[in-house]
């Protein structure tokens, strides 16, 4: 019986790939209209997607055939999905990540703010958290979780080596200034030896005694306190980096994957607003939040493995010498990268170029660049447009100034006679996720298939009677829903399936389809409880000799701290922002 249950569980996937369209295939019979056609659709794909039968991306593509044989939408309306301007924003912000990963940017960046937080272990833990959130603002959070747990781990192992070594020193010093003290490790040890008649039990009791306050006693005693200490520290700085990695995506539209999906379905849901969401306006909301998490997160994680010591964290005074040891490992880290390349002041230039045409593009405040040069007689210039060109260049600019003397070899020896681009496509080609992009699309076709079919409309009549539930509840209870049901699902599936949803309740009870849509995007991110919720997760696990339940008990209490600093957020500046209390006119679109 055993065996045939394992074959079973071996073979899953096979039997819900074949399984679950039979079974469902009673609603698309028993009710053949178009909205339940397209119900069976999106089921069929929620139900693939979280059990990850198929890769996900494969399973984005099931549109491109459901669709066109059920009558909901024309092959060529549904492919013409997977490619709109969402994609390209994604693509420029991500051959922007590329190349400052290429040339090891991201490494000086982090490194530098490290030197200037200092190595106490409080203090070490806000420095990483803050440089990867910061980070993983523009680059992936994998990467960068991949990136500064090596780090993390260098400067706690030289942490504790320096600690070791100083209690030594201390010991010889006080065994050096108590002769008393020696004698007693010269007795303990001819106690041990002498074995001529046996202890009776007071002397046993007194040896016992002096043996607990012997000199060996109290070494190991430290020691194993210091281990212990340090496996907290490992734990608290792993989890740290992990966690902050997966707030800072939250801050900016190209941080996540599920901050582009947003995005692409409120233009593809609601094709008339003006722009609602764009770089500037959504770093406008989310990077408040993401301080406010991050500010919770740290002082969650020093409670939990730290513990408080105001005095110890912020004390000002001199360094100790197991500071400044600590302190020359990461000095050293950061002289083994060398004086900044042209490359990398190439890609910081371009980088910061993109940054500040994104937030002038559309500042909201006041007409911005493209308003003022291109977008007079509508929307021509997007945020996805600005990437692309900026992007561009890393494929045109030389890694090296041009020099009359020649460029050296190359790795095989040849005679270099031109720099190469910051960028070549064999590198894009092998570390772009093109996944994401069907997976996007996939989204995208969903959101098209549920307006053409009717089932929006039909699902807004359904969800009226929660016009009776006040609007904080209701973003209350479904950020909670969201982020319970990310941690067993990719956060690009959960959005994708649950926006739809939100923007038809949303029209039907007659509040803004922000004010529940942007608390559940930010939700799917909150994956901290498991280690298979999200790739940092993982690799911190594997990292930081971390049980699932100090993930569990440490993550548990920051998806409470993120729901509800989101909803603090949506409710305060973000109903100012955004003018939560009144129902947009952009917003009809799906009653008609």
């Amino acid at each position: 019986m055993g065996s045939w249950l394992r074959w079973l569980w071996y073979h899953r996937n096979y039997f819900i790939i074949v399984v679950t369209p039979l079974a469902l295939l009673p609603l698309p019979l028993m009710s053949p209209t178009p909205e339940a056609r397209c119900g069976y659709a999106i089921i069929l794909m929620a139900l693939y997607w979280c059990t990850e039968c198929m890769p996900l991306a494969v399973t984005a593509l099931l549109p491109v055939v459901l669709f066109p044989m059920m009558g909901i939408m024309q092959a060529g309306a549904v492919s013409i999905e997977y490619l709109k301007d969402s994609n390209m924003l994604f693509m420029g912000g991500l051959l922007v990540a590329i190349a400052v990963e290429q040339w090891d940017l991201h490494k000086r960046i982090a490194l530098r703010v490290l030197l200037l937080v200092g190595v106490r272990p409080s203090l070490l833990m806000m420095g990483f958290m803050i440089v990867s959130s910061l980070l993983s603002m523009w680059i992936s959070n994998t990467a960068t979780t991949a990136m500064m747990l090596p780090i993390a781990q260098a400067v706690l192992e030289q942490l504790k080596a320096t600690e070791s070594r100083a209690d030594e020193r201390d010991f010889q010093a006080a065994a050096a200034d108590n002769p008393g003290f020696e004698l007693d490790i010269k007795q303990t040890k001819e106690d041990k030896t002498d074995e001529k008649q046996p202890d009776t039990k007071a002397q046993q009791e007194d040896k016992v005694y002096e043996n607990e306050w012997g000199s060996e006693s109290l070494r190991e005693a430290k020691r194993k306190a210091m281990d212990e200490k340090y496996v907290r520290l490992t734990k608290g700085m792993s989890l740290s980096v992990c966690y902050s990695a997966s707030i800072g995506g939250t801050a900016t539209l190209t941080g996540t994957t599920p901050n582009l999906i947003l995005k692409g379905q409120i233009d593809e849901i609601f094709p008339d607003n003006p722009d609602v969401i764009n770089f500037a306006s959504w770093f406008g909301f989310a990077f408040p939040n993401m301080v406010l998490m991050l500010v919770f997160s740290w002082l969650w994680l020093q409670f939990m493995f730290l513990g408080f010591n105001l005095k110890e964290t912020f004390g000002c005074g001199m360094k100790s010498d197991r500071d400044k040891e600590a302190y020359t490992v990461m000095k050293e880290e950061y002289k083994k990268l060398g004086r900044m390349k042209f490359a990398e002041g190439a890609v910081l230039t371009i980088f910061t170029l993109l940054v500040v045409l994104w937030f002038t593009r559309e500042p909201g405040f006041i007409d911005g660049w493209a308003t003022v040069l291109f977008n007079m007689e509508g929307p021509f210039v997007s945020d996805g447009t600005v990437a692309i060109l900026m992007s561009m260049l890393f494929f045109v600019i030389p890694s090296r100034l041009p020099s009359c003397g020649g460029y050296g070899c190359d790795d095989e020896g040849k005679t270099v006679k031109a720099p190469p681009t910051l960028l070549n496509w064999q590198v894009v080609h092998e570390r772009m996720p093109w996944h994401i992009i069907l997976l996007l699309g996939g989204g995208f076709a969903l959101a098209a298939g549920s307006e053409n079919s009717g089932l929006s409309k039909w699902l807004g009549e359904s969800l009226a009677p929660l016009q009776s539930i006040p609007p904080f509840a209701i973003s209350m209870l479904l950020s909670l829903l969201v982020a319970t049901f990310t941690e067993c699902s990719s956060n690009t599936a959960t959005t994708t399936l649950f926006l739809p949803i939100l923007a038809s309740m949303a029209v039907a009870i007659k509040i803004h389809p922000l004010y529940v849509m942007m608390p559940c995007t930010l939700a799917a991110s909150l994956a901290f409880m498991l280690p298979v919720a999200t790739p940092p997760n993982a690799i911190a696990f594997s990292f930081g000799k971390l049980k699932v339940l100090d993930m569990v008990k440490a993550g548990f209490i920051l998806n409470l701290i993120g729901i509800l600093t989101i909803n603090l957020g949506i409710n305060t500046w973000g109903y100012t922002m955004f003018d939560m209390g009144t129902f947009p006119q952009w917003a009809n679109v799906t009653q008609e």
